[in-house]
């Protein structure tokens, strides 16, 4: 199993948002840079994080894309599924379709183990916590003076 680009992009962006001040925005561009994301896949990333109400998306002048409180308070887990659904490693385990091999299939607790340990781990990731982690992007400037 391997998180998708779109997933990836979504962390980097949420966790980019979290670090800013409350109710700031930033532009389509800004966040694509901030991200090193291609923007016109960037666009679709953010309409999906906007339909799972995470972030506002707002068009105009003054508009931009912002981190809601929800989105502030979201998990690795809410990003990806907001992306790609639920997370599933193997069909057996998905809900509502009870596998019928699983009193005799030995892998089957294995899969079970893996998985509560999956939703685990990216359910306690919280984007608000990772975005304080973050080290701020550093700007290269030459202090030097002229000599003339």
């Amino acid at each position: 199993m391997q998180v998708t680009r779109a997933s990836d992009y979504a962390v980097r962006v949420m966790i980019h948002l979290a670090s800013l001040p409350e109710g700031e925005r930033q532009s389509l561009p800004q966040l694509a840079a901030a991200t090193d994301a291609p923007e016109s896949f960037l666009a679709k990333i953010l309409q999906a994080l906007s339909r799972a109400g995470l972030i506002l998306a707002r068009r105009g002048k003054i508009g931009g894309f912002e981190l809601l409180p929800i989105g502030r308070q979201a998990s690795m887990r809410d990003v990806i599924e907001a992306m790609e659904g639920p997370l599933v490693l193997n069909v057996c385990l998905l809900s509502g379709d009870p596998c019928e091999r699983k009193h005799q299939c030995p892998s089957h607790r294995v899969w079970v183990k893996a998985q509560e340990a999956l939703l685990n781990v990216l359910g306690t990731s919280m984007i608000s916590e990772l975005a304080a982690e973050r080290t701020p992007q550093t700007v290269n400037i030459d202090l030097k003076k002229d000599e003339a």
